[in-house]
């Protein structure tokens, strides 16, 4: 499975790099999210929280909390540009999904496990699921009227 993630996950950067239709669709004005600043401060609250204060855990920590974050600066680029196509904004969803299967995970290990410590990446990963509550709502609202999706500018 990871090998198959790896390689969806380069075949999507492929496309957004190489593919004519997408690099058209790309607008450079409206996306001037300040990424380095999630980068460092994800780095410095793996510094300060993490379960042991190791190489390997620090890293493991900064990783997770990136990826809780991750999906901010596409957010707020659907948000500012108010128009989503239909493949973004599916692309989107199936990411939020994949969370919230995460979490359901996550309850089924905590009730069946009997020592289950990785509070780190069930915390991050409920932060993460909560960065889609507003993306979900539009998005059934835009699927129920079975029109293009329209976030609020």
């Amino acid at each position: 499975m990871k090998l198959v993630f790896i390689g969806s996950s380069l075949a999507i950067v492929w496309c957004m790099r190489m593919n004519r239709v997408v690099k058209r669709s790309y607008d450079k004005d409206l996306d001037t999210f300040r990424h380095y600043f999630l980068v460092g401060g994800c780095f410095a609250l793996a510094l300060l929280l993490n379960e042991k204060f190791t190489f390997q855990e620090i890293f493991w920590a900064f990783s997770i909390y990136l990826e809780a974050i991750a999906i901010l600066p596409q957010l707020v680029l659907l948000q500012r540009s108010g128009n989503v196509d239909n493949l973004t904004g599916q692309y989107v969803f199936f990411l939020g999904a994949y969370r919230a299967f995460y979490i359901l995970n996550w309850i089924y290990r905590y009730f069946t496990e009997q020592h289950f410590t990785r509070w780190i990446s069930c915390i991050s990963g409920v932060v993460q699921t909560a960065l889609y509550a507003d993306f979900f709502y539009y998005y059934f609202i835009s699927w129920k009227n079975s029109a293009k999706l329209q976030l609020p500018a």
